[in-house]
C-alpha cells in the first residue's frame, strides 16, 4: 500500500489500486521474485515447473482460482509425469489492452519489424499448451485467446451459482484442481502427446463425471 501511495502521489504516476475481498481465507504467498511488472501488465510466471522430463503445460490461475492451479499442478506432475508452470493472471483487460495496442501499431506500421504482445513475450520459445481457469465467465479469457500459443483452454463459471460449500461449487462449474488436471491431460491428448488410455485411467481416478450435465445449460 506504501508503494502504491509513494508512486501515486509523489511520482505522480496515473495509477488505480484496488483491492478485491473475498470471503475464502488462505495464506497470501509472497511476491515472486522480478514479478513487479508482469502483475502489472496482468499476466506473471509464479512456479516454475520441478520437473525435467515429460509433456508440459501451462496453466494459468485468476484470484483464489489460482490454488486449484497450484493443486492441479501438483496432480500433474506427481500422477502423470506432466511439467506444469503455474501463472498468475491479474488482469486480461490488461493484457487485451496491450494486445490491440500492439496490433494496431504493427497494421500502421508495416514495413517496421512487427511488435510482440506482452502474452507473446512471456511465451516465447515456451509455447506449450495453455490451460486457463477462473472464477468469472469463460469469455473474459477467450479475449485474448488468440495471442496464446495454440489453442487455449478455458474453464470458468459459466450458469447460474448456487448455495453450496466452496468444493461442490467449483466441481459443478468444473474449475477445481482435478478439473484443471483433467483439461491439462485432454489438451495434451488432443495434441497427440498423451495416449488415450493415459486419460481414460485419469478421468476414473480424478472421477470425472462424463454424464455430467452441463452447468452453463442451467
Amino acid at each position: 500500500m506504501k508503494e502504491g501511495i509513494r508512486r501515486m502521489f509523489i511520482e505522480q504516476e496515473d495509477l488505480m489500486y484496488y483491492l478485491t475481498v473475498l470471503n475464502e481465507k488462505y495464506t497470501m504467498p509472497q511476491m515472486p521474485e522480478n514479478a513487479e511488472e508482469g502483475i502489472l501488465k496482468g499476466l506473471y510466471k509464479f512456479r516454475k515447473t520441478r520437473k525435467r522430463k515429460g509433456p508440459k503445460v501451462h496453466l494459468l490461475g485468476s484470484g483464489a482460482i489460482l490454488n486449484e492451479a497450484l493443486h492441479a499442478a501438483d496432480i500433474l506432475e506427481k500422477k502423470y509425469g506432466v511439467r506444469a508452470d503455474v501463472w498468475s493472471v491479474t488482469s486480461y483487460k490488461a493484457l487485451y489492452d496491450d494486445a490491440r495496442e500492439i496490433e494496431r501499431w504493427n497494421r500502421l506500421n508495416a514495413e517496421e519489424k512487427p511488435r510482440q504482445t506482452y502474452i507473446q513475450e512471456c511465451f516465447e520459445g515456451d509455447e506449450e499448451l495453455c490451460i486457463a481457469a477462473h472464477d468469472y465467465v469463460k469469455a473474459i479469457p477467450m479475449t485474448v485467446c488468440r495471442w496464446f500459443p495454440g489453442i487455449l483452454t478455458v474453464l470458468g463459471t459459466d450458469g447460474f451459482g448456487r448455495s453450496d460449500n466452496r468444493r461442490a461449487l467449483r466441481d459443478y462449474f468444473e474449475v477445481d484442481d482435478r478439473h484443471i488436471a483433467y483439461a491439462a491431460l485432454h489438451s495434451l491428448f488432443i495434441h497427440k502427446k498423451l495416449k488415450k488410455e493415459v486419460l481414460a485411467q485419469a478421468a476414473r481416478q480424478l472421477k470425472i463425471n462424463s454424464e455430467k450435465s452441463n452447468p452453463s445449460n442451467h
